[in-house]
């Protein structure tokens, strides 16, 4: 019997994305949700395309599908509809290094599809930024050697009246100047060689922990942790995949411990009535 991995939940929300979406075939639900079942099982194992299981359908087709809602940006939207009404009393932005594999070369400039040399080796950057809660908003790919500030401007762009949180790898005036100017309070410490050490509320500091959590549960995707794909396109794909399902299961969790920790309020008042 095939197992199912996405729960019932977080596939009518997926299903309901894509209904919406023009452009792309859809076809009959259950062939569908067995597409989205297998662009998981690919996502989670990490294995090649080749290696996918029969039950899923032929890899090719199944890889052409994946690759064409790539180019349409689908899954990029996905992880956008997902992140509707996020909550922004913090924000957080943050990056890390995945290995790239041999196979990831080959395609295109390595530079442009975000791939290069660290002390790591052959790796590229993630940069991210999520919501007060850890649910993710925004990637973005770079090579392995570029800089965690190079990124600040690009994923800031769009906050306003937030408390924006990084590590001190972001501490520039210049990053620090976009938050004011975008009436944010930045929650960033100076790095300790600085001349002119800003203050910062060590108390609110203490929920960066949230990304740095969002970035270890996504590595436990094998697609994410080691890159395997050429494209910059397609690996960004399967993050913004991986991030929108997180995203929607664990709000699916969060409905319903709200929903049990109203039972055991309501009964012990029934039981007193």
């Amino acid at each position: 019997m095939k197992k199912e991995y996405i729960n019932e939940n977080a596939w009518r929300k997926v299903l309901t994305f894509l209904k919406s979406c023009k452009g792309i075939y859809i076809g009959t639900e259950s062939h569908c949700k067995n597409f989205i079942e297998a662009v998981y099982w690919m996502s989670r194992t990490g294995a090649q395309w080749r290696e996918l299981h029969d039950q899923y359908g032929n890899w090719n087709s199944i890889f052409k599908r994946f690759n064409a809602w790539s180019k349409k940006n689908i899954w990029t939207e996905l992880l956008q509809f997902c992140a509707k009404d996020p909550d922004l009393e913090y924000v957080m932005i943050d990056a890390t290094i995945v290995r790239a594999h041999a196979c990831a070369a080959g395609y295109g400039k390595q530079n442009i599809e975000g791939l290069g040399q660290s002390r790591g080796g052959f790796t590229s950057k993630i940069h991210a930024k999520v919501d007060a809660l850890g649910n993710p908003l925004q990637f973005i790919i770079t090579p392995g050697q570029t800089s965690d500030i190079t990124q600040a401007k690009c994923l800031l762009n769009d906050v306003f009246d937030a408390q924006v949180i990084a590590d001190k790898a972001y501490g520039s005036k210049e990053v620090r100047m976009q938050i004011k100017d975008q009436n944010c309070e930045d929650v960033i410490p100076s790095k300790s060689n600085s001349l002119e050490p800003v203050d910062y509320d060590k108390h609110v500091y203490k929920e960066r922990h949230a990304i740095e959590c969002f970035f270890g549960k996504i590595k436990y995707f094998r697609r994410v942790f080691s890159r395997f794909d050429k494209s910059a396109r397609n690996f960004i794909a399967f993050l913004s995949f991986v991030g929108a399902i997180y995203m929607v299961t664990m709000k699916s969790q969060q409905s319903l411990a709200s929903l049990s920790i109203q039972r055991d309020v309501l009964l012990p008042t029934f039981l007193i009535w």
